[in-house]
């Protein structure tokens, strides 16, 4: 627990009451309504997890609206998903982004010169679904599906600092511990062993980027849970990787002001594990490879930095000793707690996480570009009516029988 204020805005949860916040957020979205989208993989119907958001997000008469944005592979998988979210009491449409309806109006876009059809997975789906929501919504919350500690308070939390007139933030986003007390385990691996050592690293190698005293100042970078105002989600471009979270950071550094930005308090959290991944392109190697490349490019776009060879050989040296010192002082932390703590696992991870600095750099080196689906601005200038479509494509979608 710390009371601690950032470069940016930190609401601590000292004493949040959640009825108060509730009453408060329904006499506002009176004028302010929002929704909250959730994108989601058809196996996540087999869990509990989101059998509990579901159950949570019931008790939010605050919600104007939820968007669930799905990739079925045929209409009898949509049609169970559908079936599951009958027990969902809130408002809410089912979106089938790769059902045939959604693909017409794509083709449309297509042939005004806009492509997505290289996109695939949580970025394209947000990105559909958010366009949607923002239709009728002022305000959006986006996160995960796989959330096994949620509670009616997550959303709650997000939203408030947004559609509160008296706060009046553009963007919030979540944070974290990421502890399991059942197994006493410390997981966030990707963030405490590569994403706060490696932004540790580049602020010795690049001094007074304002970017990067931004990045530091969130307490949990990688984090999938954020609300944000319609109107700068419509200018947002989304990267269509693992390099999501940092991406949209990124943007959102480019299109509002600090002041407008907070970050919340979500307590401890705990979802579904992934591997480590023997390969950049398996498990969390794959999210560390395409981490980097965003972190890079964002540099590039922002603070003209020229990333060379030489660059990247002396990042990663710097990388993997601030790592190393790191595990040190997270094995301090996890013995004081009576919490379980591998050193030498931890010390491979970095190893491993070390050698994807120097490959996820030199692929961007060569293609330095990357994939970024387009900011709904410019969708909407090449379709004027495009989310009204979407919307209407998504309905008749729903209507299909298996």
């Amino acid at each position: 627990m710390d009371f601690i204020q950032e470069k940016i805005t930190t609401i601590h949860d000292f004493c949040i009451d959640e009825a108060r916040l509730n009453k408060l957020l329904e006499d506002v979205v009176r004028e302010r309504p929002v929704a909250v989208v959730i994108p989601m993989l058809y196996q996540e119907i087999h869990t509990p997890s989101l059998g509990n958001i579901i159950t949570q997000v019931n008790r939010c008469s605050y919600i104007h609206e939820v968007i669930i944005a799905l990739a079925a592979a045929d209409t009898a998988e949509f049609a169970k998903v559908k079936e599951y979210f009958q027990r969902l009491n809130r408002p809410h449409l089912l979106v089938w982004n790769n059902g045939p309806n959604i693909q017409d109006v794509l083709l449309s876009l297509k042939e005004r010169g806009i492509d997505l059809s290289m996109f695939a997975g949580k970025g394209k789906d947000a990105w559909i679904a958010a366009g949607i929501a923002s239709l009728d919504s002022y305000a959006l919350v986006l996160h995960d599906a796989d959330i096994v500690s949620y509670t009616s308070l997550l959303p709650a939390k997000l939203l408030f600092p947004i559609v509160e007139p008296e706060l009046d933030f553009f963007f919030s986003k979540g944070y974290y511990a990421r502890i399991n007390f059942d197994t006493r385990n410390i997981y966030g691996r990707v963030f405490r062993l590569f994403m706060r050592p490696l932004l540790d690293a580049l602020r010795v190698k690049i001094h007074g980027s304002d970017f990067l005293e931004y990045l530091c100042a969130f307490k949990y970078l990688l984090s999938g849970e954020f609300a944000l105002t319609s109107d700068l989600g419509l200018n947002l471009r989304v990267p269509g990787d693992w390099g999501l979270e940092i991406g949209i950071l990124a943007e959102v550094y480019r299109n509002a002001a600090s002041k407008r930005i907070c970050q919340v308090d979500l307590g401890y959290y705990e979802h579904k594990h992934k591997e480590i991944g023997d390969s950049s392109a398996r498990g969390l190697s794959k999210m560390t490879y395409d981490i980097m490349r965003m972190i890079l490019r964002a540099l590039t776009e922002i603070d003209s930095i020229d990333i060379s060879r030489e660059f990247l050989l002396s990042l990663q040296v710097l990388y993997k000793r601030t790592a190393q010192n790191l595990v040190r002082q997270y094995d301090a932390d996890a013995i004081c707690n009576d919490l379980r703590y591998n050193r030498h696992e931890e010390e491979t991870i970095v190893d491993l996480f070390s050698k994807l600095v120097l490959e996820a750099g030199d692929s961007y080196i060569h293609e330095p570009t990357g994939i970024l689906l387009p900011d709904w601005l410019r969708a909407i200038s090449a379709m004027p009516n495009i989310r009204k479509k979407l919307r209407a494509a998504a309905e008749l979608d729903a209507e299909i029988k298996p």
